[in-house]
């Protein structure tokens, strides 16, 4: 029943999920990959099937072995090029961590960022994910969406860190307190 369930959260099929889970199907099962069903849910960007297996008791902040959360999956999805602003919030609002590390300590902001997604990472820092978190390789998010030209990510990420008091060569001034950035993406929405 668990790979029905996941079959059905991939395809976004909130009625299906609710029959599984009314079933008898556990919204704790994971594939052999160690994912959840709220993980292949969010990766695809089903607001539906997630408040769905949300309602039913699934741990937003479960992981996988390497690390990978709902929220994570949500954040950036290779196989369509985006991420899921929608997914993120109602996770987020039902209690999962904005800064969980996946391998090599990337956080959910970086996966947007190196993707460049902007409408994640615009939500991502208002919500107020860690800006200035880097990877174990030292990398922020801004160094990654720099690494491929992302401009209007690099720009918000710049004007989140400007907030914080990190100047351009990245010192960081001590005379600026500003409990978190908050910052408007003002290029044209790119389409996925």
């Amino acid at each position: 029943m668990s790979e029905e369930l996941f079959a059905a959260a991939r395809a976004g099929d909130a009625a299906r999920v609710k029959k599984l889970l009314e079933s008898g199907a556990d919204h704790a099962a994971t594939d052999e990959a160690g994912e959840t069903a709220l993980m292949h849910a969010a990766h695809a960007g089903h607001v539906a099937a997630v408040r769905t297996l949300i309602a039913a008791g699934a741990d937003v902040n479960a992981k996988s072995p390497q690390g990978w959360t709902a929220l994570a999956k949500a954040a950036y999805n290779g196989e369509t090029d985006r991420g899921y602003v929608e997914v993120i919030e109602v996770l987020h609002e039902a209690g999962a961590a904005l800064d969980e590390r996946i391998f090599f300590g990337i956080t959910p902001l970086m996966l947007a960022a190196g993707g460049g997604d902007a409408p994640v990472v615009e939500w991502l820092i208002n919500a107020g994910a860690d800006v200035l978190a880097a990877n174990e390789g030292g990398r922020t998010a801004r160094l990654m969406a720099n690494d491929k030209f992302y401009v209007d990510v690099v720009n918000l990420l710049t004007e989140a860190e400007r907030q914080l008091g990190v100047s351009e060569d990245g010192a960081c001034s001590s005379t600026k307190s500003v409990a978190k950035p908050h910052v408007v993406n003002l290029m044209k929405p790119t389409t996925h």
